[in-house]
């Protein structure tokens, strides 16, 4: 009982210095600034959202994406690969029916012969194949008659100790990758970049509007030979870097990841979206 009049008590108090505005004890300022109270009510919100800011990804850029069977199309989105996991990460996103896909006429084996005679990071490496590949498609792309295209290239490697590895070639190299990453961290870079062509882009030649590498690192269990065998006769090793894939069955063979599971899929969603959010803000459509 004499807790709650001590309270009931408090609460009086207050609500007299409030309707008098001023009281000993109490600080009330009610001559702030607008622009203090608009920092005082973001420091109260506890959502973490930005209210007052222009959007930064491209769930809010879709209207102006045309769809990929409308033959005016101002902006038109093009992937440069065959990967499945790509194209699968796009649909993710919201993309369905707004892009193309078709590989890149790029010589990869080519230049990754070229690269592997360079001192390049495995970091550099997968970009320079993203640009690559996104500038290979944009030359042959330069008919567009209207609208602006957005080529995309991707390129994914994994990365053991700053040794890369690409996809396996037969069984025996897929074995020898997977008993190294076995029981071991390892970084997968996903290398990314987009050219502009078009009638609308501010020049004849494809322009890069951006590119990047994404970095996430991924422990493995420790495998024994016959996971790792019955692994390999799943087939599902041999399309990719490192021996597997992080969305299927290759999966269980993760115990951990530190990044986002998108780069190690194939294509870095988040960014990703950040980045062509930017470039369609400042396209003249």
């Amino acid at each position: 009982i004499m807790m709650y009049k001590v309270a009931l008590s408090v609460l009086i108090t207050f609500c007299v210095c409030m309707s008098n505005n001023s009281c000993q004890g109490f600080s009330l300022h009610t001559s702030k600034t607008a622009a203090h109270r608009t920092s005082m009510m973001s420091a109260s919100n506890s959502d973490g959202v930005v209210y007052d800011e222009p959007s930064k990804l491209l769930v809010s850029s879709f209207h102006q994406i045309s769809l990929a069977s409308d033959p005016e199309a101002k902006l038109r989105l093009i992937l440069a690969s065959q990967s499945p996991r790509r194209t699968e990460i796009l649909e993710m996103m919201g993309l369905g029916g707004r892009f193309t896909a078709s590989p890149s006429p790029l010589d990869e084996e080519k230049l990754q012969i070229e690269l592997s005679q360079q001192e390049i990071s495995p970091s550099d490496y997968a970009r320079t194949l993203a640009e690559r590949k996104a500038h290979a498609y944009a030359a042959e792309a330069l008919e567009i008659t209207n609208g602006v295209a957005l080529i995309i290239g991707s390129d994914t490697i994994v990365d053991l100790d700053g040794h890369i590895m690409e996809k396996p070639t037969d069984e025996k190299v897929a074995h020898s990758m997977l008993s190294s990453l076995s029981g071991n961290w390892h970084q997968v870079h996903t290398g990314v970049a987009v050219y502009a062509v078009g009638a609308s882009a501010s020049s004849n030649e494809p322009q890069l509007m951006f590119s990047f590498t994404d970095t996430a690192k991924v422990k493995f269990a420790s495998l024994t030979d016959r996971d790792i065998k019955a692994y390999i006769d799943t087939r599902e090793p041999f399309d990719k870097a490192g021996s597997y894939g992080i969305q299927g069955i290759g999966g269980q063979l993760v115990e951990s990841i530190s990044g986002d599971f998108f780069t190690v899929m194939g294509l870095p969603m988040h960014r990703l979206s950040r980045e062509l959010t930017d470039v369609i803000k400042n396209l003249d459509l």
